[in-house]
């Protein structure tokens, strides 16, 4: 079967199509022929070596894949022939791919494939950041970054569906107007002074739960922004750097980052 294999870990230029072996599946697998394969922040770490589970090259990226079951596994709870999307550790560049039965799910009739493939890994990590994690409650306020990407949108829109407020922080207009069709009341682009802009914009000037996929530079104003007893999201570090936890300044106002 064919494949978009990485040949080196230089980035997503070593990515080259090649004939690999068909997948053979365990008892707990299920083995799916690919529709769409979601490509995220996280196949890009993977391809330059920089991801925390670390695969040797050559290797065949892809987390995230919605199509057709070919063998459903034991214990399955779909059935060859349903339309899926699944979650994996790799592999999802591929004609056909196996994924673990328990990170199978049947996707509902008004989702396509393309759909299918951009759901999984954004929408269950919003969910579990904001819901579980952060225990969001109805009439809370959450700060987004990166509010117009895969993952910031995503945030959106649980945010809301939970009954939550939120203000959105992009780079440019263009990702203004995307956050703002995701759901977010109040946007925010970005500058040297987004926290300002925040404080002018956003009434009270703090919010109950900041997420953060960016990290990096955006990280210690975003603990300024937080209200006593606030909870701060490390979701990623698009922004090159991994926020630095400062215990002072967290424990400052009962504040906690998760």
């Amino acid at each position: 079967m064919k494949a978009m294999q990485l040949q080196a870990l230089d980035g997503p230029g070593a990515l080259r199509v090649v004939d690999v072996p068909e997948p053979v599946t365990g008892e707990d697998e299920v083995l799916i022929d690919v529709e769409a394969a979601g490509v995220s922040f996280v196949d890009l770490l993977i391809s330059r070596g920089l991801y925390q589970q670390q695969f040797a090259a050559p290797v065949v990226p892809g987390i995230e894949v919605a199509g057709r079951v070919r063998q459903a596994g034991r214990g399955s709870r779909v059935s060859v022939g349903d339309r899926v999307a699944a979650f994996l550790d790799k592999g999802g560049f591929a004609e056909q791919v196996t994924a673990p039965t328990a990170l199978t799910f049947r996707l509902p009739e008004e989702f396509d494939a393309l759909e299918g493939a951009a759901y999984v890994l954004n929408y269950h990590t919003a969910h579990f950041a904001l819901v579980r994690r952060a225990r969001l409650r109805a009439g809370e306020r959450v700060l987004v970054h990166g509010a117009s990407g895969g993952l910031g949108s995503a945030c959106i829109q649980v945010a809301r569906a939970a009954g939550a407020s939120v203000v959105a922080v992009v780079r440019t207009e263009e990702k203004a107007e995307l956050a703002r069709r995701a759901g977010a009341e109040t946007v925010i682009v970005a500058g040297s002074d987004w926290l300002g802009r925040f404080r002018e914009q956003a009434p009270g000037g703090a919010v109950d739960v900041a997420a953060d996929p960016v990290g990096g530079p955006v990280a210690e104003d975003t603990v300024r922004a937080l209200a006593p007893e606030g909870r701060y999201l490390v979701l990623g570090f698009a922004g090159g750097e991994i926020p630095e936890n400062r215990p002072a300044r967290l424990s400052h106002r009962r504040r906690v980052m998760l």
